[in-house]
Parts: C-alpha cells; sequence; structure tokens
C-alpha cells in the first residue's frame, strides 16, 4: 500500500482504534490529560513531542503496560482496556529492539511463535516469510551481536510482525540508529509496514522521522494532544504557538490587528507591519504573533525593486531591514541569522543553487528581509 493511499483514506475511513476521553494520573499528576483520538485501518500515526508530554505514557496504555485512571480504548469495536497485554492483538517494537543476545535471527523471529505453541512447519513458513519481508534470510544463523544497528532494527520488526498483530506500536524505533542509518531505515521501515498493511502507533521526538513516516502525526505537550494533522498541514499550518515553534525552525513575531478585515489583516509589530493575504478569527487590537518560516523569507543587500513589488503585489509582501549576525553553510543551503531593528534575530534559509553558491552576503551586511503575505500563519493562541 502506497503511502499517499494512506494518507487519503486514513482520517476519512472509519475508525479501527478509538481512544476516547483517556486520563492517566500518577499521584496528582496527569501524564495523559483527556485524549481521544480515532485511527484509521493502515495508517501509521505519530504521537509527536519532547520528554514527559505523555506520549509514552499513551502508548504504554495502548498495549497494556498501564491502565488508564479513566477513558476507554477500543480496537476493531472491541474495549480493550481490561484485557491483560498477552491477550490483546498488539505488538510493540522497543527502542533497544530487546532482541534475545543467546538466540540466533531465526530463534528471536520465532520466539513468540513458539510460546503461542504453533506447529513446527507454520512456525517454519512463518518466520521464512519474515526475513524475506525484512530482507535478512541470509543471516537467519547470525546472533544479535553480529548484525549492524539497522539489522537488528529489522530483526525486532520481523519478531514484532510475525503473529501477525492487528496493531503495531513502535517506541522510538530509530533512537538507537545514527543520524545517516536514521535517514536510510526510515523509509525502508514505512516501506515494509505499508507491505503488511499493519495500522500503527508510533511515538518519536524526532520531528523529521515523524515527518517523513507518518500519514498523521498528533504533537503533544503536558498530557494533551494539541493538533492532529497531515505533515504538510502540522507545518505549513500549525494551530497554536507551541506547535508552531515546536516543528522545524520558525521566526516568531509579536504583534497586534490593527487591520481586521474577511480578505486581509494587517499586524503592527516592532519591526515591521505584517499584511497577511487572509482574514483571521480575531479582533481589531487583539495580540497575536505571527510566524513566518525561513525557506519563506528572501534576503538581499539591494533594496526591494519595483519589479519584486508588482511580482507580490497580489497577495501583499512584508519587509524587514536588519544585519547578518551569523551565517551557517549547510551545502544545499545557507541559513541567515538576521538582527532587526528591534533586536530580534531572524533566521533565513537561501538554497546554494550554484556550485561555489549564489550569495556574496556575509556577516556584518545591512540586508533587506522580505516575504509574501501568503506565507503568514497568524497565531491568536
Amino acid at each position: 500500500m502506497a503511502q499517499t493511499e494512506a494518507i487519503a483514506r486514513g482520517p476519512q475511513a472509519a475508525p479501527f482504534l478509538q481512544i476516547q476521553h483517556i486520563v492517566k494520573k500518577f499521584d496528582d499528576v496527569f501524564a495523559v490529560d483527556d485524549v481521544s483520538l480515532d485511527i484509521a485501518q493502515g495508517e501509521i500515526f505519530a504521537l509527536l513531542g519532547s520528554s514527559g508530554c505523555g506520549k509514552s505514557t499513551l502508548l504504554r496504555m495502548l498495549a497494556g503496560f498501564e491502565v488508564p485512571t479513566s477513558g476507554q480504548i477500543l480496537l476493531a469495536g472491541q474495549d480493550i482496556v481490561g484485557l491483560a497485554p498477552y491477550e490483546r492483538p498488539i505488538n510493540m517494537m522497543f527502542q533497544s529492539y530487546a532482541l534475545f543476545p543467546h538466540l540466533t535471527v531465526w530463534e528471536n523471529v520465532a520466539f513468540g511463535l513458539k510460546r503461542d505453541g504453533m506447529p513446527k512447519d507454520q512456525i517454519e513458513e512463518r518466520v521464512t516469510q519474515m526475513l524475506d519481508l525484512v530482507q535478512l534470510k541470509q543471516y537467519a544463523k547470525r546472533k544479535p551481536h553480529q548484525l549492524s544497528g539497522g539489522q537488528q532494527q529489522r530483526v525486532a520488526l520481523a519478531r514484532s510482525l510475525a503473529k501477525r498483530p492487528k496493531l503495531l506500536l513502535l517506541d522510538e524505533p530509530l533512537g538507537a540508529l545514527d543520524a545517516k542509518l536514521r535517514q536510510r531505515t526510515q523509509l525502508e521501515l514505512v516501506d515494509i509496514i505499508e507491505r503488511v498493511g499493519v495500522t500503527c502507533v508510533m511515538v518519536t521526538h524526532d520531528q523529521e522521522e515523524a515527518m517523513t513516516m507518518a500519514t498523521r502525526i498528533g504533537v503533544m505537550s503536558e498530557g494533551k494532544i494539541l493538533q492532529i494533522g497531515k505533515p504538510a498541514e502540522i507545518y505549513e499550518t500549525p494551530n497554536c504557538l507551541f506547535v508552531a515553534d515546536f516543528i522545524g525552525t520558525v521566526n516568531i513575531f509579536k504583534g497586534a490587528v490593527e487591520v481586521d478585515e474577511p480578505d486581509h489583516v494587517v499586524i503592527g509589530s516592532a519591526d515591521c507591519k505584517h499584511y497577511v493575504s487572509h482574514g483571521i478569527t480575531g479582533t481589531q487590537g487583539m495580540d497575536v504573533h505571527v510566524a513566518v518560516r525561513p525557506e519563506k523569507m528572501s534576503i538581499q543587500s539591494e533594496p526591494v525593486t519595483d519589479a519584486q513589488r508588482e511580482l507580490a503585489a497580489e497577495v501583499g509582501y512584508n519587509l524587514a531591514q536588519g544585519v547578518i549576525t551569523e551565517l551557517a553553510y549547510l551545502g544545499s543551503l545557507t541559513t541567515y541569522h538576521v538582527k532587526l531593528g528591534s533586536g530580534l534575530v531572524v533566521k533565513v534559509t537561501h538554497t546554494n543553487d550554484a556550485r561555489h553558491g549564489s550569495s556574496s552576503l556575509t556577516w556584518g551586511d545591512a540586508v533587506y528581509v522580505w516575504w509574501s503575505g501568503s506565507d503568514v500563519v497568524v497565531l491568536t493562541r
């Protein structure tokens, strides 16, 4: 199943997993605070948040390792809250992989099937299928320590899928891998999960991991889910200051609504007036925050030309002046830190589309920073 298909059908399909008003308290502290969530069959859903936000506690309640203080968890219409972990059609893959070091790859994958009393010939067939799926058949006789980190991760996945669970839970699935291997393994993992067709809930603090792997993301903070959406929705249209600041890099301006019209608003701030090419739910004089992603901004040493003004006339443009205080050359792009008149430092990302760089800007240069009114997100909370 292609990821685009899962995205298209995920939110519209009948819920396969329903989390209804789940609360988990430890003494008087809410670890999970009245969370409700519907997940469709075949989705890869990511719970994203920083340490202590409640995402792992929620995952453990799905697995049966924690009992909710209140609320229901329905899987294919069945309330599973009262079931022990081994009674649930759910498997969980841990960050550490938890492979048995004294067993071979084949024996690790077969372990759960043997405990369930599956006939020997069926175990042989199932394990062979799983090792083919993760492309490790040739390593069947090796021990975990004889494998790379990525191979160990695929063994753990094969073991988790061998019992054909209705729901697969992934706890920081790639956290033990180095950055380069993690990037490659993200796509491999999604491909395997989609070929099996299992519904998956993963927990991660890694934004790139969530954005790459998930069909939808739930951003958590202090036990609550603040926003649910497809990766592009979460990134491009955050619904609050926390989500905007947590996902990716963003420039935040404090301001107040000066013009409030159905088709546009103008927001005054210390460094410029922000023209926004759409209406908002707010009132004139209301305090708001304006969010602009660094890649949506343009930077130049020359004043904005008439041609640039005309190009942006339909959606409006916003202009600020400042001085470059830092820059980071990252190969495919350069990030400039520009200090504006108020002292606010904004980041502007410039794509390096020529081999030796297409910009001569450097430290200490006075520059103009400008961006379209259609790229502004106004945050009222």
